[in-house]
């Protein structure tokens, strides 16, 4: 290749490394309107800033403490929301009702308009800032740790764990509404596991929950609920998603 033709070629090529990185960054600002919009109106729980180890960067944790908490669980919510959106408010709030310590941390955000798959570029990140949660409560001596995920974030909880088997943390893991099989394809994870899904749940959700529920099949104390009249969000069916959230976790935590 000739000077005169490489050159244009490089030049080409920054622009669309360029361009890559900017469709794929994380939306820090819309992470801050959120923690701006959140914070004040805080009924239940405390605001507290959790440092990622990768960027840097503080996240946003809603932290409840409970006196003689049955477990402490981390929460994940899904595709471009907060930690107090919707369903992911009413567990966080529900579960400390019920005895729970619970801590729902913010994932990686991209902006409003970006297509669902470019999440995956997020899931390192996502999978730091679980790890990140999990300091700040062996910090405060909390080390019996469900995860309860929803959505998006169940795929991001999916990464975590996928590089984690050796020294996972939790007891285990509650996964809602996830859209595709578990990262081992020969099995699933070595810790019981609960996979909830909605009778009107996502089509994507619905035609993966008979692979998924052959994998936990492979795991003692697994198993795969599906909630009547519930759409992905469980609108309606709360009460019902986190009684059996509760009892799931009351017999695996005996």
């Amino acid at each position: 290749m000739t000077t005169l033709l490489r050159a244009p070629l490089i030049a080409l090529l920054a622009v669309c490394t360029l361009w890559f990185n900017a469709a794929f960054a994380q939306d820090y600002a819309r992470e801050k309107r959120w923690l701006d919009e959140v914070k004040p109106g805080l009924v239940v729980g405390e605001a507290v800033m959790i440092k990622s180890g990768r960027t840097k960067n503080e996240f946003l944790g809603l932290y409840t403490q409970v006196p003689n908490a049955v477990a402490t669980v981390v929460i994940v919510h899904g595709l471009g929301v907060h930690p107090d959106h919707g369903i992911i408010g009413v567990l966080r709030t529900k579960l400390a009702d019920l005895g729970y310590n619970t801590l729902s941390i913010q994932m990686p955000v991209l902006a409003a308009d970006a297509p669902q798959e470019e999440y995956t570029h997020l899931f390192p990140d996502a999978a730091d800032r679980i790890a990140r949660a999990v300091d700040f409560l062996k910090a405060r001596g909390q080390t019996k740790l469900v995860l309860v995920s929803h959505s998006m974030g169940s795929r991001m909880a999916d990464a975590y764990f996928g590089t984690r088997e050796a020294d996972n943390p939790f007891r285990a893991w509650v996964a809602l509404g996830m859209s595709q099989t578990y990262r081992p394809v020969t099995g699933t994870y070595r810790f019981p596991m609960l996979d909830v899904y909605g009778e009107n749940d996502l089509p994507a959700v619905r035609a993966s929950a008979p692979q998924r529920l052959r994998q936990l099949d492979q795991t003692k104390g697994s198993r795969e609920v599906e909630i009547g009249r519930a759409d992905h969000f469980y609108a309606g069916q709360e009460q019902a998603l986190v009684t059996t959230i509760d009892g799931f976790l009351r017999t695996q935590l005996k």
